[in-house]
């Protein structure tokens, strides 16, 4: 039987009220957990109010060795 690990990431956002993302490093952390044997499973948002994000949270899973 297959077994998975997970690893639930938070990124934060920036600007005054939240919700802003650095395109490229936020690309580039997705990537280094790719080169790492990570696999994105999802991603999404936690809301402040009005929309605005506070953090995005991202999970990943890979095969357990």
């Amino acid at each position: 039987m297959e077994q998975w690990e997970y690893k639930t990431i938070k990124y934060k956002t920036g600007g005054f009220l939240g919700g802003k993302v650095d395109a490229e490093q936020f690309e580039h952390e997705l990537n280094q957990y790719g080169f790492e044997g990570w696999e994105l499973v999802s991603c999404f948002d936690t809301n402040l109010s009005q929309g605005q994000s506070r953090d995005v949270i991202i999970v990943f899973k890979r095969r357990r060795a």
